[in-house]
């Protein structure tokens, strides 16, 4: 029983030595630790030293202070890939639905960093087949679902996006910062992005943002096909299904476009009014 207790008080001073770290991943040493958290410096030492074996720290060989290790990046990346385990599995009914409605390909990208990745697709039932594949990755520039994720992403990123080399992937991609800017706050106006081969030569996109429970956006839902088929006159054949299963889609993972719509004015960045998009809003280009 003693020796259960002595356990748990390491743990838990261990995990205060980790949480040290937070929010911004300062490098400190064994006595800076050993003040802000007022145990004796042997202790942390010893602390530091098994929790850097096990890679959750890091130490610095010239200043020998530590960081947080390899060991929580990759915990970060097991939660990350549970959740968009989780996101994707509640997508493949709509996506199904969706391309059956439409009779055209249906992808799923996922935001994931500095791009987004193929979650899921469901292929129409067209000769021509979209060029992509599972975990595919997306510049946030140059692909309908990509696009959309961006225009409604914290301004933080938008920012850091574009402020990075543009890559060219068709005559079609925009690279230039304004005129992206300027696209994005289309995007944001009218509540869906078009990738007119842009990433694909031949290849037309429809895209609409995927919402998590605190609003953000986590995915892009898509139609795509052939631009013979995908045609911007079709957009009010297409937009009305793209937006309710974004929707409804949305509404799975917890959004209330309600609530994050008040949240979103506060922050100055408020959120698609998808349900009520008009005629005049479709017609913009």
């Amino acid at each position: 029983m003693q020796h259960e207790k002595s356990t748990h008080h390491s743990l838990e001073k261990a995990l205060k030595v980790l949480l040290s770290f937070m929010p911004y991943n300062q490098e400190a040493g064994t006595l800076e630790l050993s003040n802000h958290l007022g145990l004796h410096k042997s202790t942390v030492s010893r602390l530091l030293r098994v929790l850097e074996s096990y890679g959750f720290l890091q130490q610095n060989p010239r200043t020998k202070k530590f960081t947080l290790g390899p060991s929580i990046s990759e915990l970060g990346w097991a939660l990350n890939e549970s959740l968009n385990s989780h996101l994707i599995r509640v997508a493949i009914p709509f996506v199904d639905q969706l391309r059956n409605s439409l009779e055209e390909t249906v992808v799923l990208e996922v935001a994931s960093g500095r791009s987004s990745i193929i979650g899921y697709m469901a292929e129409g039932p067209g000769p021509v087949r979209i060029k992509g594949t599972i975990g595919g990755r997306h510049w946030y520039h140059a692909a309908a679902g990509a696009k959309a994720i961006l225009a409604f992403s914290p301004e933080k990123l938008r920012d850091e996006i574009l402020s990075r080399e543009l890559i060219r992937c068709t005559p079609n991609t925009i690279v230039d910062r304004n005129a992206l800017e300027k696209e994005i706050k289309l995007i944001r106006r009218r509540g869906f992005s078009f990738d007119n081969e842009e990433r694909n030569i031949g290849i037309r996109a429809f895209g609409c943002a995927v919402f998590n429970h605190e609003g953000k956006p986590v995915a892009g839902l898509v139609a795509a096909g052939p631009l013979q088929r995908i045609t911007w006159n079709r957009r009010s054949e297409i937009i009305p299904l793209l937006n309710e299963a974004a929707n409804k889609l949305s509404e799975q993972l917890g959004y209330r476009e309600s609530e994050n719509r008040l949240k979103g004015a506060e922050e100055s960045n408020a959120l698609p009014m998808r349900k009520q998009t008009s005629k005049k809003r479709m017609e913009e280009r």
